[in-house]
């Protein structure tokens, strides 16, 4: 736990609230499930009410007044300002170019952003078949950057992937540009203990600031390469008190959305 003023935050709270603020008011965002959700319905609820959040299942202008448990979750629907076919989601908006950032997750990821949601292991015989890829290979491809969210462990931040799902800088370097994507690629990645981007040339990725309490030697050792350090690292600013109450609020009606479900 760490301190801000009256207040305790977690570092999962931490993390949501620091992706939160990668979104703009009146941004196009492509949305996933879990904690991209979580970040983008934070920024909608507090400095970015125009945001108009995507999601796969075909919803457009969603506005969720608890968290989807999926792209399917008819909370999605119930809310929004259209409902369109899946293909006209990916061809009209995402690979049209008219989404602004993708909100991604990952199980895996690489120096270079390139994200595993496929396999653990040998594709053949996998030691964990994961969820698959979904929309985020396009995501990846046409959004015009991509914010990935997700835990800094050396599982999740590997060496090498154990397959590519979804292409972020590739190899690094200009390797990405010859594939012909239209998007910029993932631009930062959120974690528990940080922020990182990618070096302007080589497209590593580099830890640019510390979340307050989080240090150096954490997110080294949270990290199957070697990591780079910005030689002015910088501090995550904290959650302030409004931030928290609503992403807390948030959580709970959610919370109790999902046990009034499960005893129905």
């Amino acid at each position: 736990m760490t301190q801000t003023g009256a207040d305790d935050y977690t570092t999962d709270e931490m993390m949501t609230v620091t992706a939160s603020h990668e979104l703009s008011d009146g941004a196009v965002c492509f949305v996933g499930i879990g904690l991209p959700s979580e970040a983008a319905n934070l920024a909608r609820a507090t400095h970015a009410p125009n945001c108009f959040l995507i999601y796969e299942s075909g919803t457009l202008g969603a506005k969720p007044d608890v968290l989807p448990l999926s792209i399917g979750d008819g909370v999605l629907a119930e809310h929004a300002d259209s409902v369109v076919s899946v293909p006209e989601v990916f061809d009209y908006w995402l690979q049209a170019g008219r989404v602004d950032v993708g909100f991604l997750g990952a199980a895996q990821i690489d120096r270079y952003g390139n994200i595993n949601t496929t396999v653990v292991g040998p594709y053949d015989n996998p030691k964990v078949r994961l969820p698959g890829a979904g929309g985020a290979p396009e995501i990846s491809a046409s959004a015009r950057e991509v914010v990935v969210v997700l835990r800094q462990t050396p599982r999740a931040f590997v060496e090498e992937l154990s397959f590519v799902t979804s292409v972020g800088h590739r190899h690094g370097g200009d390797s990405r540009a010859e594939l012909g994507y239209h998007g910029a690629g993932p631009t930062v990645i959120i974690t528990d203990l940080g922020i990182l981007r990618p070096d302007p040339e080589t497209k590593e990725f580099t830890l640019v600031s510390l979340h307050p309490g989080a240090t150096v030697e954490q997110a080294k050792a949270a990290t199957g390469w070697d990591l780079r350090v910005a030689q002015e690292l910088g501090t995550t600013g904290p959650p302030d008190r409004e931030e928290l109450e609503i992403l807390r609020d948030l959580r709970a009606r959610t919370e109790a959305s999902r046990r009034r479900a499960r005893s129905s």
